[in-house]
């Protein structure tokens, strides 16, 4: 069962993702869509039963360090390369409004 899509409905999902879209590629977005939903067609014909869910196809395993607690590095050498260290603290510009609305 094919879906087709069509122009009009390109440029609504652009609108409700709030993304500009030139009028050349609205024809080639609608057959892109269409294209994607004849796949999930397909893979919705595939027996899939006894198979188990998957996140991923491959069996992945967390590659990072042991965390180990060590010491710090010291502040002369934390702000050595800061642009303007104050009182052994970052001085950074003020982001926000200190005022209450």
């Amino acid at each position: 069962m094919a879906k087709h899509i069509d122009e009009a409905t390109v440029r609504h999902v652009a609108n409700l993702a709030r993304l500009r879209i030139s009028d050349e590629d609205v024809g080639t977005y609608a057959a892109q869509f269409s294209a994607i939903l004849d796949y999930f067609d397909q893979m919705q014909q595939m027996n899939t039963e006894g198979v188990p869910p998957l996140a991923h196809p491959l069996a992945l395993s967390n590659v990072l360090r042991e965390d180990v607690p060590h010491a710090s590095w010291p502040v002369e050498r934390s702000l050595a390369n800061a642009p303007d260290p104050h009182d052994g603290f970052f001085r950074v510009p003020k982001v926000l409004d200190q005022e209450s609305s």
